[in-house]
């Protein structure tokens, strides 16, 4: 996945989370940066057919209410760059403190927390366990 297409995802999963059209966010763009984005700027930057400046990311965070690392989540396995793509954890990790001897903040470690936790509950098995248990304690009724 092309960088701007795991960007166009979040735009699009963020503003149907705050439930703004296509339109509304883009007026909402409008106060931020020189004009408001049409429906179909908003449409195509969500479909990763647009490569974003620093001011529009920023206006994207102001608008979605979000800040400018969470537009760069991606779950694919690899993100393309123009050279070359590079892995998940490699993308990840500039998302966070690279420092190998930093700690990370309360935030970077609840990004990372939560991630794993989502990706634990996934499993297939897990679901499987968790159905057992709910008939298991039902049963004792």
């Amino acid at each position: 996945m092309r960088v701007e297409e795991a960007i166009g995802r979040q735009i699009a999963r963020l503003r149907t989370e705050r439930r703004l059209s296509l339109t509304e966010l883009g007026e909402a763009l409008g106060r931020y940066l020189d004009r408001p984005w049409s429906r179909q700027a908003v449409h195509q930057a969500e479909r990763g057919r647009r490569l974003f400046t620093a001011a529009e990311l920023a206006a994207l965070a102001l608008a979605l209410d979000t800040s400018v690392p969470v537009l760069f989540r991606a779950e694919d396995d690899r993100i393309e760059l123009p050279r070359r793509a590079v892995s998940q954890e490699e993308y990840r990790g500039i998302l966070l403190n690279r420092e190998p001897d930093m700690p990370l903040d309360g935030v970077e470690e609840l990004i990372i927390a939560l991630h794993d936790i989502r990706e634990v509950l996934a499993r297939p098995g897990l679901a499987r366990l968790a159905r057992i248990a709910r008939v298991a304690g039902t049963e004792h009724l």
